[in-house]
């Protein structure tokens, strides 16, 4: 990653470093006059005219680039902003590259961030590796905070697109303990059979069934004087949906049903690396939703870390019991907030589509200002209410609750399922898809991450210092 952000000094003088000029449409016609008459008549040829996204190489008379101009659009209709600056490193041939003009309203942050966020391509098991062009920065004392950022995203997308032979519980297990070593981190691993005896019976109940042992591993950070936040993620490995078994379509892609837990990873190590003043937990409750003997099934009734009691409506409801199990331990520990990411729902798709993922609270007092840094950072979440009619969906005659609330309002009944396990501690929830269906700029298609850097920037503000009581 560290290649496709460099500082100045960090290249030789001899470098031939290319200028990038972005610019609105609406100046366009003042800028083009800068130009030399022949890339004037260049530009005409080509039609461009600084629309969104349009992109202009100049080049010399023996076919070297002297200068790149890339189209930003209007501003009135410029809903990534600077991210679109991903289209760029997505594009460009390599070299170095530095923006010398951008529009007044792009943060020169975001669109640094853009460019590491579109130099991504999953080539794990491809013969070939892309070599991505390289942004050079001139003094610019953000810059290890955005390569730390711009890590995070890759490590994210990275453990969303490798395919579940190779990213098991026992490799995300891992995952998870080399990213706490890395940085000094206390670490617990509780698995198999001890899950059972350290009470966590739903966490083992649906990943019992897998030839890998399910488990539940944390880390603690940070010193004990600071807020305490606790990172739970769901970390499916691979949903078959269990005996309520997936169509072929809906598993293809079921590899990236430990999104929750690739996107709590990406936060913890964005808070680390940079040192952020907060006493860390993280938990990653991992599984395989898998089929045999031993699989749990429908109408069984499992009892909980908390000592509620589920009745099993649908298997395919896994990842909402073994979450309930992690943020029980979560909110013993009296957290200032507790944060939870998962790939929960279909029906936040059917709702909100892939890129735009709900966000609930149970506190009203912290919501506009996680909106507003979502609006700063370019990187959406909408707020959906924790809607307590919705709780009869729940009700089951012969347990506490039932794991699912049929076919309305799916999301928001799963976020009340979750809500029961938290002792009413400060909490946040984010069911994320964690992949793109088709690329834009700056998110390629495949495994992606939402809503983690808005977050990361919230925490950094002093989100947790902030009144969390109401």
């Amino acid at each position: 990653m560290s290649a496709i952000l460099v500082k100045q000094e960090e290249i030789t003088a001899s470098e031939n470093v290319i200028p990038i000029y972005v610019v609105r449409d609406n100046e366009w016609p003042q800028f083009k006059l800068s130009l030399s008459e022949s890339h004037i008549k260049f530009s005409e040829i080509q039609k461009f005219s600084a629309k969104t996204d349009q992109k202009l190489c100049l080049t010399s008379s023996d076919g070297e680039i002297l200068s790149v101009i890339f189209g930003a659009g209007s501003k009135s209709t410029d809903d990534l902003g600077a991210m679109r600056a991903g289209g760029l490193s997505a594009s460009l041939p390599s070299g170095f590259y530095r923006f010398s003009l951008l529009p007044k309203d792009w943060k020169q942050d975001l669109a640094i961030v853009g460019w590491g966020a579109g130099a991504y391509k999953f080539e794990e098991y491809l013969p070939t590796e892309t070599i991505f062009p390289t942004l050079v920065i001139d003094q610019y004392d953000k810059l290890e905070e955005i390569r730390s950022t711009v890590d995070a995203i890759h490590l994210c997308r990275n453990l969303i697109n490798t395919p579940a032979n190779d990213m098991g519980p026992d490799a995300l297990g891992e995952t998870v303990i080399k990213i706490a070593e890395l940085h000094g981190a206390a670490i617990k691993i509780t698995k198999g059979k001890d899950l059972i005896t350290e009470k966590y019976p739903m966490v083992h109940a649906v990943g019992r069934a897998a030839h890998e042992e399910p488990r539940l591993v944390e880390f603690e950070w940070g010193e004990t004087s600071h807020p305490r936040l606790a990172i739970v993620g769901k970390g499916i490995t691979f949903d078959t949906g269990g005996l309520n078994i997936k169509s072929a379509a809906g598993a293809k892609i079921m590899k990236k049903d430990m999104g929750g837990a690739a996107h709590a990873l990406a936060l913890s190590k964005m808070i680390m690396a940079n040192n952020l003043p907060v006493r860390l937990h993280c938990l990653i409750a991992i599984a395989e939703n898998s089929i045999s003997a031993g699989a749990y099934r429908p109408g069984d009734i499992l009892t909980s870390r908390s000592g509620l009691t589920i009745e099993i409506d649908n298997t395919d409801a896994e990842g909402r019991l073994v979450l309930a199990d992690a943020l029980t331990k979560a909110s013993e520990l009296e957290p200032n907030l507790i944060m939870d990411f998962a790939t929960l729902t279909g029906a936040a798709r059917v709702a909100l589509g892939p890129t735009l993922p709900p966000f609930y609270c149970n506190r009203e007092a912290p919501v506009s200002s996680v909106l507003e840094h979502s609006k700063k950072q370019k990187d959406p979440m909408w707020h959906m209410p924790l809607w307590q009619q919705y709780n009869q969906m729940l009700i089951s005659p012969i347990a506490d609750m039932k794991n699912a609330g049929g076919g309305f309002a799916g999301s928001i009944t799963a976020a009340l399922f979750l809500e029961k396990f938290v002792n009413a501690q400060p909490w946040m929830h984010f069911d994320v898809y964690g992949w793109c269906p088709t690329s834009y700029p700056g998110h390629p298609k495949g495994g992606d991450m939402f809503a983690v850097r808005s977050l990361y920037h919230w925490i950094k503000s002093g989100g947790l210092n902030s009144n969390l009581s109401i």
